[in-house]
């Protein structure tokens, strides 16, 4: 009778649905530009809290899309994950979209659960570094370059300077460093279902069936199945985003918006452009 009773009731009174709220933490990690705030802990914290607050949900789920990018800010958004999950007691189910590659898939790790499309990209658990070496432009150019520094390793790497043997070999440790913290990671949250396969933390990428197949991931499959599979069919999802101002919403939703920065900041804007279309070309996208 109360049941029934409870299903006639509007708003809190009456009977509720499960909800779980959805944070998408979609594009390159920590490149940012004026115009493209990047995809740091500052830009998902707020979302972030507020789906784990929803005191009601079972579980929050993250929309993972991303080709990887800064090592730390990923480390930092997978560590507030971790923390908020342990704080409110909720699951966390993790569903990739296109990529989640190298830092992508760091993120991705806090997720109790993984999904992937049978077309995901997953993997590429490694580090690097990239640049170009100009001392034969420069040269044929009759350009003189003058650096003053105090220290005698202050210009480590140098691109206008010919490669330094000593130089590559500090730059590889520190990757080894990060490298070996990344594997870390990636056996402490999936340590009792990975594959023993040689080229698991070689830097290669795999689609998500195969991902699968190694233990990286869990299981195929779509958000909404999944939750209406574990929460009932009348379980939906709630898409949560941070604050934005007026302004902010009106440019996120025109077609073509404009620029609005300085002109100095326009550089900047198109190297940041280059490198995040650089790192999703990596994954054919």
């Amino acid at each position: 009778m109360i049941k029934k009773l409870r299903k006639l009731l509007p708003g809190k009174w009456g009977e509720t649905k499960p909800v779980v709220p959805v944070v998408r933490l979609h594009g390159a990690i920590g490149i940012s530009s004026p115009l493209r705030p990047g995809l740091t802990l500052a830009s998902v914290a707020e979302p972030l809290q507020k789906a784990f607050k929803v005191k009601e949900a079972p579980a929050v789920a993250l929309s993972i899309n991303s080709p990887g990018g800064s090592p730390v800010q990923s480390n930092l958004i997978f560590k507030r994950i971790r923390a908020l999950a342990e704080e409110h007691e909720k699951d966390v189910l993790v569903f990739v979209e296109d990529v989640a590659a190298s830092g992508g898939y760091m993120i991705a790790l806090a997720g109790d659960d993984i999904y992937v499309d049978p077309s995901s990209i997953v993997g590429s658990i490694g580090v690097v570094s990239a640049g170009f070496g100009f001392t034969g432009l420069i040269d044929k150019l009759g350009v003189e370059r003058r650096v003053y520094t105090a220290g005698e390793k202050k210009v480590t790497l140098d691109p206008f300077a010919p490669e330094n043997t000593d130089d590559v070999e500090h730059l590889k440790s520190l990757q080894k460093e990060i490298h070996d913290v990344f594997i870390d990671m990636v056996k402490s949250r999936r340590g009792d279902v990975l594959a023993d396969d040689p080229d698991l933390f070689s830097g290669l990428f795999w689609t998500g069936a195969k991902a699968q197949a190694l233990g990286l991931v869990d299981g195929i499959n779509d958000m909404r199945s999944v939750v209406k599979e574990r929460y009932g069919k009348d379980a939906d999802l709630k898409l949560i985003d941070g604050k934005r101002k007026l302004f902010g919403r009106l440019l996120a939703q025109s077609a073509i918006p404009p620029y609005l920065g300085s002109v100095s900041d326009l550089p900047e804007t198109t190297l940041s452009t280059i490198e995040e279309k650089t790192l999703w070309a990596r994954y054919g996208l």
